[in-house]
C-alpha cells in the first residue's frame, strides 16, 4: 500500500483553499513486519504507538510479513516501511542471491533495532541430538516459518549443504511443515513435528510458552562448519543463547548464527516522517523500547547509522544529525 495522505474536504471553490493550507496533514503508512506471534510484529506493533504519542499526525498501520519478501514490498511501494534482514536487505538493493533485480527504491533507518538467534529445538524423547544427525534422518518432521521468510531461507541453505532439501525429507517419508510462529509452535506441542527451526529474537515468546508446556525440548547448537559456512557464503554473524536464555530448553550456551534488523522505507516516503520517526526512536532509547521487546535494549543510535546495506533516508540522516550522531 502506497503513503496515503488525508486532508479536510474541499467546502466550495476558492474558499476552502486557507483550509488546505492550514489544515495538518495525517500521514498513514504500512508496516509490514512478520508473523503474527513473532518478535517483528510485537516490536512494529509497539513502536508505532510510541510514534503516534509524540506524533499525532503519523499513523501506522501494521501488517504481517515475512523477512524475505519485504524487502521487495517495500521496493514496490505496496507497504511504504517494514522490517528487514541486514544480509538480505543488502542482497535486495545489489539484486543477488536470492533476488533477481536491484531494488533501488529500497533506503533505511539504521540497523542494529534487534539482534535475531537462530533456534533450533529437537525432541528430547528420542531419536539424534546433533544438528547434521537430525537433519538428515530418514522420517524426518520439522517445522519451520512459511516459505519467503529468512527463517526458512536459511535452513534451506543447511540442508543443502547437507546435502538434503524439503522435497527429500518428503519423499524419505518425513514431513517439512511451514506455519506462522503460533502454529508451528502448536504443531510441536502436539506432536505433528519432532524439531522446530526459527530465527527470533531473544527470549523468543514460541519458546517461553514451549518451556513451560507438556512437551520437552532442548536448543541444539549449530556446528563450527554450518556456522562458518553460512557466515563465509551469505554473511551471516556469529551469535550464542546464553545458558540463562531458556533454562529449562538448554544446559549452557548454545553457539548459533544471528542476523539483525534493519528498518527500510520506501524511497517516497516523506523527509519530515522520516524524521518524526527516527527522532521519537531516538527519544525511546532504552526502558523505552525494552518494554516493547527485551530485544530492543541493545539499540544504538551510534552503531545504527554504520549499516551499510542500504542508504539512510535523508528524514533518518536529519534526525541522526540534530542528535549529534552523524556530522
Amino acid at each position: 500500500m502506497s503513503l496515503i495522505w488525508t486532508r479536510r474536504s474541499l467546502v466550495g471553490g476558492a474558499l476552502a483553499l486557507p483550509f488546505i493550507r492550514t489544515a495538518r496533514a495525517q500521514q498513514t503508512l504500512e508496516w509490514v513486519a512478520g508473523s503474527l506471534g513473532g518478535g517483528w510484529y510485537t516490536m512494529a506493533a509497539g513502536l508505532s504507538a510510541l510514534i503516534k504519542d509524540e506524533n499525532p499526525d503519523v499513523q501506522i498501520r501494521v501488517v504481517p510479513g515475512g523477512g524475505l519478501a519485504n524487502s521487495t514490498r517495500v521496493n514496490r511501494g505496496q507497504s511504504p516501511m517494514g522490517w528487514g534482514i541486514d544480509t538480505f536487505a543488502a542482497a535486495a538493493r545489489a539484486g543477488t542471491e536470492p533476488y533477481s533485480e536491484k531494488h533501488e527504491a529500497l533506503r533505511c533507518l539504521g540497523s542494529g533495532y534487534s539482534p535475531t538467534e537462530f533456534h533450533f529445538l529437537r525432541r528430547t524423547d528420542g531419536g539424534p541430538e546433533d544438528m547434521r544427525s537430525i537433519l538428515t534422518q530418514k522420517g524426518l518432521r520439522i517445522a519451520c516459518p512459511q516459505r519467503s521468510s529468512t527463517d526458512e531461507m536459511t535452513l534451506q541453505r543447511i540442508l543443502k549443504f547437507l546435502g538434503t532439501s524439503p522435497d527429500k525429507i518428503r519423499s524419505d517419508g518425513g514431513r517439512y511443515l511451514n506455519g506462522s510462529y503460533a502454529d508451528i509452535g502448536s504443531a510441536y506441542s502436539d506432536g505433528q513435528v519432532d524439531y522446530l527451526f526459527v530465527a527470533l529474537a531473544k527470549p523468543a515468546a514460541i519458546f517461553t510458552e514451549i518451556a513451560q508446556g507438556r512437551r520437552a525440548g532442548k536448543l541444539v547448537e549449530f556446528p563450527a562448519d554450518i556456522r562458518r559456512h553460512l557466515i563465509d557464503q551469505y554473511n551471516y554473524a556469529e551469535g550464542v543463547l546464553p545458558a540463562a536464555t531458556y533454562p529449562s530448553l538448554q544446559s549452557g550456551d548454545v553457539p548459533v548464527t544471528m542476523m539483525d534488523s534493519v528498518l527500510m522505507l520506501h524511497e517516497s516516503v516523506p523527509e519530515e516522517v522520516a524524521y518524526k520517526v527516527v527522532r521519537t526512536l531516538i527519544r525511546s532509547k532504552g526502558q523505552r523500547l525494552v518494554s516493547i521487546h527485551a530485544s530492543m535494549g541493545a539499540w544504538d543510535p551510534a552503531a545504527a547509522v554504520k549499516y551499510q546495506g542500504l542508504p539512510l533516508h535523508p528524514g533518518g540522516i536529519k534526525a541522526f544529525k540534530e542528535a549529534g550522531i552523524l556530522s
